[in-house]
Formats: structure tokens, sequence, C-alpha cells
């Protein structure tokens, strides 16, 4: 794979100057590990359906991923090679990319709720050469998507299955053998080690064209926004990260996969979120971090406050995916005992702003934060004129920790000749320097952290043979902070049903999470004399009740 990077080549001499990139790759952090505290437990992951835990010391983790990152190049994959993990919070994810990093490859997370319809995108753009799958997770069976999709995929060369049965597994072709006692395991491990600028992660963010869009970040890029990210919140070795949230997102990946081998510090893994194991997880495991969206936060401390069973050791949860509502703030930390911090990212940067530890609690209640050390922001108007203190309108950052470009589609990259990236959102920022997101942009539904793509689901809607007109909209929700509506206008004499809608998305292979929770049938939708649909109206109808 050829990657066109285009945003990292004119950064690197200023930001390694001053010394917001450090230069350095996980390769390195992980053997600083080994050498400094190899029987220090490193990982500890936790399968919630089965109870099964594995753990890992360091001088572990690093031996497996030395395994199996000689079992992909026994499979063909090289540097710059992509190998696609659609896992959920299994130790076989953090060691897939652990290992990758050993030999230059290119790790691509994805969601397990994909389903073909974006699999068959994703898996075709980035030209992944394997993929890992579980066999089965949550009821479904990955091993035969993927291999009815295979076919249709000219640079999938191997599906690899964790749990599998037949030669494909997981087991038999990378983690079983001891692959690293080979003769030539070495110059394996060493001859395409990638440079901290090399791609390290590709990763897709739902577009507002249609197609998701491919990340591309760098080791240098990642690190840059993870480094100070942790200083902010007083996070070091003796801290235990807890990780419910997907590692297919940012904020598993850099968080709770990244970011505890940086410090070396441990990690806890939770693949399927149930608050009363998480709580138990917290307690045994002595957890002093996590981060997570809104809904994790108020079912945490629910369940907390009803069992009675505290959580001591937590000293931070961090939240993030969409403004936390007031009350929710004091009921958490009332709860948990913890301090609760605010934040805002995207894929494109990871972590931009954050509450401070040393903040009153309603900061976090009326922002989301403040810019970490080598982020600048501002507030435009529609002219690209900055706007003053208090003033809503287009939010525009500078980060070190900004993505190499958008794979295969630089003209989407959003970032001009002074290195402003249009992030999308609309904010206003406080005299203090602290943000609060007021709106999008950007034509995206945020439901529990995870994006919707409105332009796809409405395309799908369309092609649905009663509906003559489609819109998607958010509506609030209480713990999910939104859901999708359908709003349609049938053609004459037709009718549809909530039911017979989501039959038809399920229809077309599309992940689950993409469904609008409701629907509404009306004979017109508000639209401006040129034709186009006023989604604005309909929001504000959804919110009065009116609609």
């Amino acid at each position: 794979m050829e990657f066109d990077t285009v945003l990292l080549p004119p950064r690197r001499a200023g930001l390694i100057a001053q010394g917001l990139w450090h230069d350095r790759t996980i390769n390195d952090d992980l053997d600083a590990c080994a050498a400094a505290c190899p029987d220090k437990l490193a990982l500890t992951a936790l399968r919630v359906e089965t109870g099964e835990v594995r753990r890992f010391t360091y001088r572990e983790l690093s031996r497996m991923a030395d395994r199996i990152a000689v079992g992909l190049a026994r499979l063909g994959v090289a540097k710059n090679d992509i190998v696609a993990c659609q896992l959920p919070n299994w130790w076989q994810f953090t060691l897939a990319y652990l290992a990758c990093s050993r030999i230059g490859a290119v790790v691509n997370p994805l969601m397990h709720i994909f389903r073909e319809r974006e699999l068959s995108f994703m898996l075709r753009h980035g030209e992944a050469k394997v993929i890992i799958t579980p066999k089965v997770f949550r009821g479904f069976d990955f091993e035969k998507m993927i291999t009815d999709l295979q076919p249709s995929l000219p640079h999938l060369q191997h599906l690899v299955v964790v749990d599998g049965t037949g030669t494909n597994s997981f087991e038999a072709l990378l983690s079983g053998p001891e692959w690293e006692a080979a003769p030539d395991a070495q110059d394996i491990l060493t001859r395409h080690r990638p440079t901290p600028d090399d791609v390290t992660q590709l990763i897709y963010t739902s577009g507002t064209t249609g197609e998701p869009k491919g990340v591309m970040h760098s080791a240098n890029t990642v690190m840059a926004n993870i480094i100070p990210y942790a200083q902010r919140l007083h996070l070091g070795s003796e801290d235990v990260v807890l990780m419910a949230s997907p590692m297919a997102h940012q904020t598993g990946f850099m968080y709770g996969l990244l970011m505890p081998i940086m410090l070396k510090a441990s990690a806890v893994l939770q693949d399927v979120w149930e608050p009363k194991r998480a709580i138990e997880l917290i307690r045994t495991e002595r957890a002093t971090f996590t981060m997570a969206s809104t809904p994790f936060l108020t079912d945490l401390a629910k369940n907390v406050s009803e069992s009675g069973q505290g959580v001591p050791t937590l000293r931070t949860f961090l939240c993030a995916g969409a403004p936390i509502p007031g009350p929710l703030v004091e009921q958490a930390r009332t709860a948990l005992g913890a301090k609760i911090i605010s934040a805002w990212g995207m894929s494109e940067n990871g972590a931009v702003t954050l509450t401070c530890p040393e903040d009153p609690d309603d900061r976090s209640a009326t922002t989301d934060g403040c810019p970490l050390p080598g982020v600048e922001i501002k507030v435009v108007d529609g002219d690209g004129k900055a706007l003053p203190p208090g003033e809503p309108g287009k939010l525009l950052l500078r980060a070190c920790s900004n993505f190499g470009g958008y794979l295969k589609r630089p003209h989407l990259n959003g970032t001009d000749a002074e290195d402003w990236f249009d992030t999308g959102d609309l904010a206003r920022i406080d005299a203090q320097g602290y943000i609060r997101i007021t709106g999008r942009s950007k034509d995206v539904i945020i439901r529990g952290g995870e994006n919707i793509p409105v332009v796809e689901v409405e395309s799908i809607l369309y092609g649905h043979p009663a509906i003559a007109q489609a819109a998607v909209v958010a509506y609030p929700d209480e713990r999910m902070g939104e859901r999708a509506c359908a709003i349609v206008v049938l053609k004459a004499g037709q009718r549809l049903t909530q039911d017979e809608m989501a039959a038809y998305f399920k229809s077309k292979q599309v992940a689950m999470q993409y469904i609008p929770e409701r629907l509404i049938v009306r004979d017109a939708i508000p639209s401006t004399p040129s034709g186009k649909l006023q989604k604005f109206k309909l929001r504000e109808m959804l919110r009065d009740g009116t609609l």
C-alpha cells in the first residue's frame, strides 16, 4: 500500500524542534517495559460471556508480540500492508497491533458492529491483506460473513479466526507455534521496523459524503496526543486503566491499548459492557482510570448507587463523545467518588480538549475542556474571521496530533495552508479558553459515542420502493445522547411501519446501530424554495413534540 500522508512532511521539522513530536514508536516503549519491568502485569483481558480471564506480564506481552509478528510475516504480511482487525476488546486485538508494529504493517481497527455493507467498502478501499475476526461474537458468525465477502475483495488473502477450529485459526497461524524461536525470527523482527513517521494505524470515520474516510496516523501523531493527555490527567506507571470502550475506536485504541504501555502501567479490558462486571473489575483489579461515553458513566453511577458496591480505587472517569448532562456530573461524582473529566476529540486528532483534575466540577458540566499542549483552537464565522469569546461559530484547530490525511482522498483533508483543520463542529470559546460544542456543521448523529453516517442512511431509505422523500435527524436521548429518527414522505398508496423499515435495513446488511429508532410518516417535509430539506426545522419540531 502506498500512503499519501501529505500532511506529515511539512510539519516534521517544526514539531520536532518544539518537542511536540517524540520520534519513537510503540516498539520502543514495549522494549523499554520488557527491560525495566518484565514481571509487571501488563494486560488483563476479561471475556464477559465466558468469564475467561487472560493475563500477560510485560515479558509475556513482548514475546507474544514477536511470535504473532513472525506468524503474520509467514502469511506474507510485509511493511505497509494492511491488517484489518474486527475484534472486540480481546487480548488478541492488543497483540495483533503490537505484532504489526514489529514488522511495519498497519493495523486497520474495525468495529465489531460493522456488517457486509460497511466492511465491503472499508476492506476494498484499504486493500487489507489479512483480516482477524472472532469465529462468533454475541451470536453473530463473523467467519461466515468474511468468507462470503472474500471473493469480492481482491486484496484480501487471509482470514484469521479467533476461536476458529480450522487451519485458519488465530491459534494455529499466529499465537500457537513458537515462531519467535525460528532461525530467521530476529531478521524478520528487525528488518522492517517502522519509523515514527510511517503509518501505524488506518481507522475509518463516518463521512458526510456517504462513504467512510480512512484516517491515517503515524506514531508521532498519536504519541503527540497521548503524552500530554496522560500528563494533564496525572497518569503514571502505578495506574490501572480499565477499557470497556471498543479498541476499534480511538478512545479504546489510544488510551486503552497504547497509553498503558507508554506509561509502563497496566490495562484491563472488558469486551461486553455490563456495569456490574465493570464494578467487579474496578474492585478486583484496582482500576484507577477509565474513559468512555456518557451511557457508560450513567450506567456505572446508577449501578454503584443501587448495589452499594463502591469503587474506591477509581480516581478519574473521563467522559467524551457528547456533552455531559449537568446533573449526571454531580450524580456520578457522588456515587463513584471519582473526578469526572469532560473531553472532546476526533478520530483525526485524538482527544483535543479536556477539563483539568484541578478544575471545579461544574467545568465538566458546562464545558468540553481546554486544549492540550500542542493544540490551538479558534472559532470563526462563515468568512473565516475569528470570533470573540462567547460567540458560536465553526471550530478550527491546529494540532501536533493532527492526522496524516485521508487515504486516497487528500482533497478532503480539510486542512489549510496554515495547518488549520476544519473540525465540522460548531462551538464557542469562553474567556478562559474552554470550549463548548454547540452543534455540528457536518451531517452526523452521535449515538452513544458512535457516529451514524446520515447521508448513507438516507441513501438506503431512498432505495425503499415505498419512500418518495426522506430525512434522518437526531433527537435527544437521556442515556445515548442522541438517537436517529427517519422522517419520510411515502409514494401514493404506500404504507410503511417501523418494523418494515428495520427489516429493509437488515436486508441491506448494515450495522444494527445505523437503523433509525423512530419512523415518522408525513405528507411533506419542510424545504427551501430550491427544494433543500430544512432539517433544522425537523429537529426543532422533534424537540417541541410537534412532529
